[in-house]
C-alpha cells in the first residue's frame, strides 16, 4: 500500500496547526500569532485503509513574494507529487484568503478548501455559502471548526475521494481570466458572504492598541504573571524539595547498606543527584505556573498585540515587532526564543533577534533573581514582583540598544517591511492549553535541564573533591577569578559559579554555596534567612547583590541555547557574537555599578 501525500496550506493564523493536530492526533504547538510555522511539519494518518502523509506548510499570504514562508510553501507545492492539497481558509475574512487559494489552484487541481473558524464567523454574524463557493471555484468546500473537531470527518472523506481519484474536481472556469486576483476575490466573496451585524472593536483591543494605554496594560499583565509565578511556586517548591531530600537520604542509606564505597555514595548522591534534585525542585514549580499562563495569553491572542505595540520602537532599533515575540518566548527558554526567530522574514533581522535573545532572562534565571531580590531588596511578594519587573524592563531596553548597535554595524542593511494582521481575540481552551503546555513545554525543558544537570553534578563534585595541597581545584579556580570578580563588584566564587553554571542556570546558586562553605558536597540552605546570613558572612552587600542580579540578566547563553544558536545560524562567527554581546553588556554594567556605588 503506497503512502499518499497531502499538503496543508493557508494564511497565517487560520487554524492550520489545529487542523494538523486533529487529522494526525499530534499536538503541534498552536500559537495565536502571525507566521508561527516556518518549517514544514509532517505526520501520518489513516483513513479507509489508506495511509496518508500530511505536510503542514508555513502560513503565507502569497506564493510569489520573497519571504522564507512563501519560498518554502511554493517550492514544496511546485516540486512534490501531491495527491491532495487542503487550503485552510478563515471564514471571517474570505476575501483575503481567496487570493492564496487562486494561486494554489494554478498549481494543482487536487484541492480541497476548508472553511475554518465558522464558530467565530457565526458570532460576528457572517455566513458563507459553501455550496455556492464550491460551484464558483469548481473544487470541494468543507465547513469546519477545527478547535472542536467539527467538519474534520467531512474533510477526511473529501481528501480520500480526491486522493484515490474517486472524485475529480470540476474544470475551473476562472483560471484563464487575467483578473484572477484581488478583484476576483472581492467579486466571489461578495457573492457568497452575507453579514447580519456590524463589527465593533472590543474594549480589550481599544486598550491594547491605544498608544496611551497599551504599554501600561502590557506592564500590568506581565506583572500579574510574575506575581502569580512567585507567589504560587514557593510552597510547591518547598514540598518537592522535602520529597527529593527524602529520596536522596534513602538512596544514600541503601548504597551504604550494600557496601558501596564512601566516595561512590558521595559522588552519586551528594554530587550528581543533589544537583539534579536541586534543579528539579527549583525549576519545576515556577515552570508549571509560568508556561501555562503564557500559553493561555498566547491562545487568547495577546502576543500579536505585543508585536504591534513594540513594532515602532523595534523598527527604530533596526528590527521589527516580531522580535518582541521572540523576547516573550525567551522568557520561558532562550533556546525556544532563538528558534522562534524563524518567524522573522529578513535574514538580517532574524540574526539580530537570535544574537540578542539571551538578554531576556529565561525561566532558569528567575530562581536566583527572586532569591536575591527577596533577601536584599524586597521583603514581600508585591515588592519582589516590582523589582523583578524593573529588571525585565532593563533587559528589554538592552535588547533594543544592542539591536540598534548591531543593525548599524555588523548587521547593517535595508529594513524589511512588516505586515501586521491582528487576529481576533479567542477564548482559550483552558484545560487543553494547560495540559499541552505542561507536556510540551514544561516536561521538554525540564528533561533538557536534567540531561545537563546530572553530568554537571559529577564535574562539580570532582572539582570540589580533587585537592592539591589540601585545597580543592574549585577553590583554586575561585581564587584565580577573584581579581576580575572584584572589578565587577562580585568575587571569584560568584564568577566561577556562573562559569560552571554554563550547562544550566539553575545550578549557579548551589555552586556558590559549595565554594563559600568549602565543602566537598553541593550545599543547600534551609531558608532564605539562613542563606542571607551566609552571604553576609562572605562579604555580600547590597552592591554585590545588585551586580549579581545584573550579571544574572546579562551573561553568556547556557549550553542548550548556544547549541541552538549554532544550529540556527550555522555560523561560528554569529554564535561567538551571541556569547560576547550579553557578556560585554553584563561586564560593563557591573563595572559601572561597582565604581559608582
Amino acid at each position: 500500500m503506497s503512502r499518499r501525500v497531502v499538503a496543508l496550506t493557508g494564511n497565517p493564523n487560520v487554524g492550520k496547526s489545529t487542523v494538523f493536530n486533529e487529522l494526525t492526533g499530534m499536538h503541534q504547538h498552536t500559537g495565536n500569532w502571525i507566521g508561527k510555522t516556518v518549517e514544514t511539519s509532517s505526520s501520518h494518518f489513516y483513513y479507509k485503509f489508506n495511509d496518508y502523509t500530511l505536510v503542514d506548510l508555513p502560513g503565507t499570504y502569497s506564493l510569489y513574494t520573497a519571504s522564507k514562508e512563501e519560498e518554502v510553501a511554493r517550492d514544496f507545492l511546485k516540486s512534490s507529487e501531491l495527491d491532495c492539497t487542503v487550503c485552510v481558509v478563515d471564514s471571517t475574512v474570505l476575501e483575503r484568503s481567496l487570493v492564496l487559494v487562486f494561486q494554489i489552484m494554478k498549481l494543482t487541481d487536487n484541492i480541497v478548501i476548508l472553511l475554518n473558524l465558522t464558530d467565530e464567523a457565526k458570532k460576528k454574524g457572517i455566513f458563507v455559502d459553501d455550496k455556492k463557493l464550491s460551484e464558483l471555484l469548481g473544487v470541494p468546500v468543507v465547513k469546519s471548526t477545527a478547535r472542536s473537531g467539527r467538519g474534520i470527518n467531512n474533510l477526511l472523506e473529501e481528501i480520500h475521494l480526491i486522493s484515490t481519484n474517486a472524485k475529480c474536481p470540476k474544470a475551473k472556469i476562472l483560471l484563464g481570466e487575467k483578473d484572477f486576483g484581488y478583484d476576483k476575490a472581492k467579486e466571489i466573496a461578495k457573492a457568497v458572504v452575507s453579514q447580519t451585524m456590524e463589527q465593533k472593536e472590543s474594549l480589550f483591543d481599544k486598550i491594547m492598541l491605544s498608544k496611551f494605554t497599551s504599554i501600561i496594560a502590557l506592564v500590568l499583565i506581565f506583572a500579574a504573571v510574575l506575581y502569580l509565578t512567585i507567589r504560587l511556586s514557593n510552597y510547591p517548591s518547598m514540598l518537592l524539595k522535602e520529597f527529593l531530600d527524602f529520596i536522596e537520604m534513602k538512596l544514600a542509606q541503601w548504597l551504604t547498606s550494600i557496601g558501596a564505597a564512601k566516595w561512590v555514595v558521595s559522588l552519586f548522591v551528594n554530587g550528581m543527584l543533589r544537583v539534579l534534585f536541586f534543579v528539579v525542585s527549583v525549576m519545576l514549580p515556577p515552570m508549571a505556573i509560568f508556561f501555562p499562563l503564557f500559553s493561555l495569553l498566547e491562545d487568547f491572542g495577546l502576543f500579536p498585540r505585543i508585536a504591534f505595540n513594540l513594532d515602532y520602537p523595534f523598527e527604530k532599533c533596526s528590527s521589527c515587532g516580531k522580535q518582541a515575540l521572540c523576547c516573550c518566548m525567551g522568557l520561558g527558554c532562550n533556546a525556544v526564543g532563538v528558534t522562534g526567530a524563524r518567524i522573522i522574514d529578513s535574514p538580517r533581522e532574524r540574526l539580530i533577534a537570535i544574537i540578542t535573545n539571551s538578554l531576556t532572562p529565561c525561566n532558569g534565571r528567575f530562581p536566583l533573581l527572586i532569591a536575591i531580590i527577596s533577601m536584599f531588596f524586597a521583603k514581600n511578594t508585591f515588592l519582589s514582583t516590582a523589582v523583578l519587573l524593573a529588571l525585565l524592563l532593563l533587559s528589554l531596553m538592552m535588547t533594543m540598544l544592542s539591536s540598534s548597535i548591531l543593525g548599524k554595524t555588523v548587521l547593517k542593511g535595508v529594513k524589511s517591511s512588516f505586515v501586521m494582521e491582528m487576529p481576533p481575540l479567542r477564548k482559550p481552551q483552558f484545560f487543553k492549553t494547560v495540559i499541552n503546555s505542561l507536556r510540551e513545554k514544561v516536561v521538554f525543558v525540564l528533561m533538557r535541564a536534567v540531561c545537563v544537570a546530572a553530568p554537571a553534578g559529577v564535574v562539580i563534585w570532582l572539582l570540589a573533591n580533587i585537592k592539591v595541597n589540601d585545597i580543592s581545584i574549585l577553590t583554586y579556580m575561585a581564587d584565580f577569578l577573584d581579581p576580575v570578580g572584584r572589578i565587577m563588584g562580585l568575587d571569584g566564587v560568584i564568577l566561577l559559579a556562573f562559569i560552571l553554571g554554563f550547562p544550566a542556570n539553575e545550578i549557579v546558586l548551589p555552586i556558590a554555596l559549595m565554594a563559600y562553605l568549602s565543602t566537598s558536597e553541593l550545599s543547600d540552605y534551609s531558608s532564605l534567612s539562613s542563606l542571607h546570613q551566609l552571604l553576609i558572612d562572605n562579604d555580600w552587600t547590597v552592591k554585590t547583590a545588585l551586580c549579581t542580579c545584573i550579571f544574572a540578566l546579562f551573561h553568556f547563553p547556557c549550553s542548550t541555547t548556544l547549541l541552538t544558536i549554532y544550529k540556527e545560524t550555522k555560523s561560528a562567527k554569529w554564535t561567538l557574537l551571541s556569547v560576547l554581546t550579553p557578556l560585554l553588556i553584563g561586564f560593563v554594567l557591573c563595572v559601572m555599578i561597582n565604581f559608582i556605588l
